[in-house]
């Protein structure tokens, strides 16, 4: 099926506001098609019921009218037809944060997963927020120290569900110092875009187009042209050696073309991006 009928991906650094007015929550429900349910998957969590009810309780603050709570805990219960058949009837799909393993290890190969991308692929609106966000695209960190220089052990990597590809998640990626360990992604993966999103703000992907939305900044990292790097024989504590890396830090308005490889001004977006986004991002 051709990417631009995909339906939108809101991939959320974390730590979105939930209290005051919840413009990252409230663009997420803003998309759905006729005010359809919306899906909370809180896999993720090690309290999966309690995130489940937390978000559930915004979504009907926000005026979400059918809200589900698909509390997937066991791979067992990722077979049940029951929720692919909830999956399949989803306008909005919103994985909550915690551990992205849990969500690739739970439900990855199930009838669950499946539900999912052939959701995705007729137009579902899917969003994430912290592990949420890290598992959508097709590797995804999974660990590692943030705040150090950029070194071969400060990184661990693994599948993701792959609704996004070609990029590379990092979260709280501001607030917790993770550039070393996006710069290490990049490094091992130069063909991979690295997309660092900060708390409280977005990347939205539209087809082959990306605008950033929140209160941060996403740091865009392109590898495409590293002119020297060591990264396939330095030792686990040696510094990494990385030349002629482009970076981009886009706050909101700003945008990224996936394909072309090039960030777009605010004034790109009026023709490219549904009525009510250009609001979103002026606080």
């Amino acid at each position: 099926m051709e990417k631009k009928k995909r339906g939108p991906l809101i991939i959320i650094g974390g730590a979105e506001d939930k209290e005051g007015e919840c413009l990252i929550l409230r663009y997420f429900l803003s998309l759905l098609q006729k005010d359809g349910p919306v899906v909370i998957i809180p896999t993720a969590s090690q309290a999966p019921l309690e995130a489940g009810e937390l978000y559930r309780q915004v979504f009907h603050r926000l005026g979400a009218r059918e809200i589900h709570i698909l509390a997937i805990s066991t791979r067992q219960e990722a077979e049940k037809k029951v929720v692919s058949r909830r999956l399949e009837e989803a306008k909005g799909i919103f994985f909550t944060g915690g551990d992205q393993l849990r969500v690739t290890s739970l439900l990855g190969g199930t009838l669950a997963e499946e539900a999912i991308k052939k959701a995705h692929l007729r137009g579902t609106v899917i969003a994430g927020t912290s592990a949420g966000a890290a598992a959508m695209s097709e590797i995804m960190i999974v660990g590692g120290e943030g705040e150090e220089a950029p070194k071969k052990n400060t990184l661990h990597m693994a599948p993701g569900l792959g609704l996004l590809e070609g990029i590379v998640i990092d979260q709280h990626f501001a607030q917790r110092g993770r550039l070393g360990r996006l710069l290490t992604a990049v490094a091992q993966n130069p063909h991979t875009l690295g997309a660092g999103i900060d708390e409280d703000t977005a990347l939205v992907v539209f087809a082959e187009t990306a605008r950033v939305i929140g209160s941060g900044t996403v740091t865009i990292v392109d590898g495409r042209h590293i002119q020297h790097t060591n990264i396939s024989e330095q030792k686990p504590d040696e510094p990494l050696v990385l030349t002629n890396v482009l970076l981009h830090i886009l706050p909101a308005g700003f945008g990224y073309h996936l394909e072309k490889k090039e960030v777009l001004a605010p004034s790109s977006f009026p023709a490219t991006i549904p009525p009510g986004s250009e609001n979103i991002d002026r606080r």
